[in-house]
């Protein structure tokens, strides 16, 4: 069919706007790129915009050359792993067990889980709750209080819900427990909703560095988004913009990059990961979205 003339300016219009959108999303990461691979003295007199003007590894030597990154680097990967999996075991038990309308005292739960989604007892009454469960300056501060969260279940139980009953009542007959069902039968079938939830996770333990800032002083235990924050800090309130970096950096390393390509490179370690990881889960996340907002 012929498109009229109407619709085919309408159609130049969104693409239009659709590379507009394309541009404004991906040139960031573009600038991050060019300055954290620039020469950090030419890249304090300006001008890049798309690639290095004076390619270079030094500032990526740099931030490896401080031995902290790479306790923050498994740090982070350990929490990411285990938060995400612990998040999807324990609020996945908890969907599915208030999926059923059957559950004992169900009604009561579900006032509980939705009160918590909309109010907090602030952060001096969580602090002190954290002290009292022994996790303050503790590794498992990072895993235990992200193991429920209110907006995952509601997500799953919307998937669970779907899922036809029959599945269920088979399997019971056949003499399988809920254990059985959930991890054999449940969990096989709702891989959309649960691989949307381990990257909503997953991001969220990768990114955060709240916890890690107030709840532990350990430097041991440090997260690596915590030391892009503390970089960042250090360069804005450093009045010459010299970069903070091992004392044991060479004299030509010094001459070569400043704060800001310090900076620029920290944050290309921290978010290279999660560039990598997210196509391989991009198909179930949209999915995953998709079917729980229409079964919900």
């Amino acid at each position: 069919m012929k498109k009229s003339g109407g619709e085919i300016a309408l159609d130049i219009i969104i693409y239009i706007l659709l590379i507009l959108v394309l541009i404004t999303t991906l040139y960031p990461f573009i600038y991050a790129f060019a300055i954290a691979f620039n020469e950090g003295i030419d890249a304090s007199k300006g001008g890049i915009y798309l690639f290095p003007r004076k390619f270079t590894l030094d500032n990526f030597k740099a931030v490896f050359s401080n031995h902290e990154i790479f306790s923050a680097f498994f740090i982070s990967v350990s929490r990411t792993v285990i938060g995400t999996i612990g998040t999807l075991l324990f609020t996945g038990l908890f969907a599915y067990s208030v999926s059923h309308n059957d559950l004992m005292f169900r009604n009561h739960y579900m006032r509980i889980m939705l009160f918590s989604m909309y109010f907090s007892g602030g952060l001096i009454p969580y602090f002190i709750l954290l002290k009292t469960l022994k996790l303050y300056n503790n590794y498992l501060v990072y895993i235990v209080p992200y193991l429920f969260n209110s907006y995952y279940a509601i997500l799953m139980m919307s998937f669970f819900r779907g899922i036809p009953a029959a599945l269920e009542e088979s399997a019971r007959i056949d003499g399988a427990n809920d254990l059985i069902i959930f991890f054999k039968i449940i969990v096989p079938v709702s891989t959309p909703v649960l691989a949307t939830i381990a990257l909503f996770s997953g991001v969220m333990h990768w990114n955060s560095w709240f916890d890690s800032v107030f709840f532990v002083p350990n430097k041991n235990l440090k997260t690596l988004a915590f030391y892009l924050y503390d970089l960042v800090n250090k360069a804005n309130i450093t009045s010459m913009g010299n970069a903070q970096i091992d004392s044991k950096a060479s004299a030509y390393a010094l001459q070569t990059y400043t704060a800001e390509t310090i900076r620029m490179a920290t944050m290309i370690v921290v978010i290279v990961p999660i560039i990598i990881i997210y196509p391989f889960l991009q198909k179930y996340f949209v999915k995953g979205i998709m079917i729980g907002s229409i079964k919900g």
